[in-house]
């Protein structure tokens, strides 16, 4: 019963009336930023107030374990565009991102960080440069605050990475700061890192991208939730998306071409492991002798099938998420939802 209850509170919201539904929607995941909240809600007011549109604000509370939650709570009193969505832990930004995309009901949605670096006065550009006729604007911080070994060069690699494979030419997919016509997101289903990709899946629909620089801050109050580890994660991610792109209607052609590489490297071992068996070439050596074919056949057949089982079952997480509707995180509570 609590099941069925929660689906059609789902449908709901979903089919909420049009004429209730703000212009802008900004959504903002947070993660332990306490001390940043009430700055940037003064900033936040200040920038939606000069927009001259109606607008929403949606705080995405990730399972924080300071007082981020009873500030937002706050806000959320003060504020009657406020709503909040508290997640029951930490589930990470890709998620938090898209309990932000689900809870808003804008035509427009504009994601951004929480800790200040972003600055909620560009939502006027981006939102003049949708109005040009595209469906995403994306932001590029030109002139990045951030440490150049830690986080600027590794993020350079991964956008020329990105922009080669996915084949959307953007200067800085790391940027939170976009602007989004609510269709481009309609079927955009979000794992793992997948939050950074948006613009290529958005494109891939048809969707007319651009972007735009915009202003980066450095970091004041707070700690940056963000490594090294997580650009090898984006490189995993990448590897999914490029097979998603490539191989999804048509699985076998890779796997075919890795049957073959596979069916040859083992004609090649036992060609060789002949020769030197009755042509002493390189030298002599009987089948006991060497361990070349059984090394070759085992590793190498190893290595495709547990690269290919990754993949397999990569489809197989996204059929089971999207043929049940099963949401990748799970609420605690909902604030200001009653308005």
């Amino acid at each position: 019963m609590m099941k069925i209850y929660e689906e059609q509170e789902i449908e709901k919201e979903k089919t909420l009336d049009k004429s209730e539904a703000p212009d802008v929607s900004v959504f903002l995941p947070v993660f332990n930023e306490e001390p940043n909240l009430l700055p940037l809600h003064a900033k936040l007011d200040e920038a939606l107030k000069a927009l001259g549109r109606s607008a929403e604000i949606v705080y995405v509370d990730d399972g924080s374990n300071d007082g981020s939650l009873r500030i937002l709570r706050e806000i959320a009193e003060m504020d009657s565009r406020v709503r909040v969505v508290a997640l029951r832990r930490n589930y990470g930004q890709t998620a938090a991102m898209a309990a932000g995309i689900d809870a808003a009901r804008g035509t427009v949605l504009i994601p951004m960080d929480a800790d200040l670096q972003n600055d909620p006065a560009d939502i006027t550009r981006l939102l003049d440069k949708l109005d040009e006729g595209y469906d995403v604007v994306s932001g590029w911080r030109k002139n990045r605050k951030d440490k150049m070994v830690t986080r600027k060069i590794p993020s350079m690699i991964a956008n020329r990475l990105i922009s080669w494979i996915g084949g959307v030419p953007l200067h800085d997919y790391g940027c939170s700061l976009k602007a989004y016509r609510r269709e481009s997101l309609q079927d955009v289903k979000l794992y793992g890192e997948m939050h950074r990709f948006i613009p290529i899946y958005a494109s891939w629909a048809g969707a007319r991208v651009t972007e735009i620089p915009v202003e980066h801050h450095p970091r004041t109050m707070g700690k940056s939730k963000y490594g090294l580890s997580r650009t090898v994660k984006v490189v995993f991610d990448l590897i999914t998306i490029k097979f998603m792109a490539s191989y999804q209607t048509k699985p076998l052609y890779l796997f075919g071409w890795a049957g073959l590489l596979t069916f040859l490297i083992s004609f090649l071992s036992t060609v060789l492991a002949c020769l030197m068996k009755w042509a002493s070439w390189p030298h002599h050596a009987d089948f006991v002798q060497t361990p070349l074919p059984i090394m070759a056949m085992v590793t190498l057949v190893l290595g495709v099938q547990l690269f290919l089982m990754g993949l397999l079952a990569e489809m197989l997480v996204r059929t089971y998420h999207e043929s049940q509707s099963k949401p990748i995180y799970a609420v605690r509570d909902k604030i200001g939802f009653e308005r």
